[in-house]
């Protein structure tokens, strides 16, 4: 029989009605409202109640039933120790394209693991493939309201779709949509891709079918593939050139354009790497669509630029001296370059260097500043003058944690350096502030 796994609080938010309660790290939840809670799906339905009924164990094994009237909605403010508070589903697939298959021997077990879990979607925003959901977890989908929900889609063609994800269920487990569209679950989607397999014809085709699921499939990415150099014995796949790039970005144009004027939405976007790519501009605010899409790396450049060019120009600008570095990937360096440029027009005597790190961990095709590991940046800056501070952004680290992919830390990496090292969020205010050596207010 299995054993139930118990909900242990790991922190209690300060001014939350679980503080007001007297809850404290340790204790147990065991139901709500007379029902055991079998995961965070289940947690988020049961506590939208405005009246609640809650049974907590303590650590002395005494049990409190307490009594909760909140508004409907409200949180409790509690945070657990498994933050799924049942255990994580690892995913089934062997994509052509998985960017796990190509990571070297020797790093942390954590990054081996691969998720496609439906509750990470809707927690962290993660990409499930749907080939791991039950008709009763898109059930219990449908019933909680737990959206948006994120799908990879990467093909239309059920043939294809088992092809790129190696599962002879894929193709079938687009009809996982069909129940989602008709129950009015918002969606959003990605295509991951691969030259030679999914775009030209196929990309036309996948972005056909997934016009139809319109309004409820609110966006679609799509990216280009991520290779390292650990490819050894996986399915051959080439990185795109600007030419292919041109190419894309005029399929997913075109698209826009005829899909804005029937339904007012853009809906299929590109990622930043493929302007980047093709030395276009990047478009203008607007084609965005409120950004639904920039944790996959949709948007994010023109959200930077505008947010650094608002809080630009509310400076009056001085003559303050200051030597900074900032550190980044290949693919960011040019844009940040030219943002520090309109930075040292109001700030002349600035001392702004922006170094690109090449990515020798994983290889020359990897440029996102969010695979750089510590080693790389320790080789590369070794001999440079940094100045008084080196800048580097948040995606480098780990989630919540001061430590690169290869378990570098930032203390390890600052010692090696002999430089103060300031890890800057990804918003223009905290970009502006870093360079400039403002406390953020």
């Amino acid at each position: 029989m299995k054993k139930v796994k118990e909900h242990v609080i790991k922190t209690i938010e300060p001014g939350s009605i679980a503080e007001e309660l007297e809850l404290e790290p340790g204790d147990v939840l065991v139901s709500v409202n007379g029902q055991p809670v079998k995961d965070v799906f289940d947690y988020h339905y049961l506590i939208n109640e405005e009246y609640l009924e809650i049974l907590v164990r303590k650590p002395s094994g005494e049990e409190w039933e307490l009594e909760i009237e909140k508004e409907y909605e409200d949180d409790l403010g509690i945070e657990f120790e498994n933050g799924m508070m049942d255990d994580y589903r690892s995913c089934s697939n062997k994509c052509i394209f998985c960017f796990i298959d190509q990571l070297p021997k020797g790093m942390r077990d954590t990054l081996y693991f691969k998720d496609d879990d439906s509750r990470l979607s809707f927690l962290q925003g993660n990409y499930v493939t749907l080939t791991n959901m039950s008709d009763a977890d898109v059930q219990r989908i449908i019933t909680y309201r737990m959206e948006p929900i994120n799908i990879s889609f990467q093909a239309m063609h059920p043939e294809l779709r088992c092809q790129m994800l190696h599962n002879r269920f894929a193709g079938e487990a687009l009809k996982k949509v069909d129940r989602f569209y008709e129950a009015g679950i918002i969606m959003n989607g990605q295509i991951v891709l691969c030259k030679g397999v999914n775009d030209g014809k196929e990309l036309e085709y996948s972005i056909e079918q997934l016009v139809k699921y319109l309004p409820y499939l609110q966006s679609v990415s799509v990216v280009p593939v991520g290779l390292t150099r650990y490819r050894d014995g996986l399915y051959p796949l080439t990185p795109f050139t600007k030419e292919d790039a041109c190419a894309v970005l005029a399929l997913i144009h075109s698209w826009q354009e005829r899909l804005y004027k029937e339904y007012g939405n853009h809906f299929i976007h590109a990622g930043d790497e493929w302007y980047l790519l093709a030395e276009e501009e990047i478009p203008a605010e607007d084609s965005y669509d409120g950004y639904l899409q920039l944790e996959n790396g949709v948007g994010m450049i023109r959200l930077l630029r505008e947010e650094v060019h608002e809080q630009l120009a509310a400076l009056p600008g001085d003559d303050r001296k200051r030597h900074v570095t900032i550190a980044t990937g290949e693919l960011a360096a040019p844009i940040l370059t030219g943002l520090g440029k309109e930075v040292k027009e109001k700030f002349p005597k600035l001392d702004l260097q922006v170094k690109a790190v090449k990515n020798e961990f994983f290889g020359g095709k990897i440029t996102v500043a969010g695979l750089l590991t510590g080693q790389d940046l320790k080789k590369q800056l070794a001999d440079l003058n940094l100045g008084e501070e080196l800048l580097l952004t948040e995606h480098m680290l780990k989630s919540g944690e001061r430590v690169f992919l290869d378990d570098v830390t930032v203390e390890e990496l600052s010692r090696a350096l002999q430089v103060p090292i300031t890890i800057v969020k990804s918003d223009g205010k905290s970009f502006l502030d870093a360079v400039l050596g403002r406390s953020e207010n």
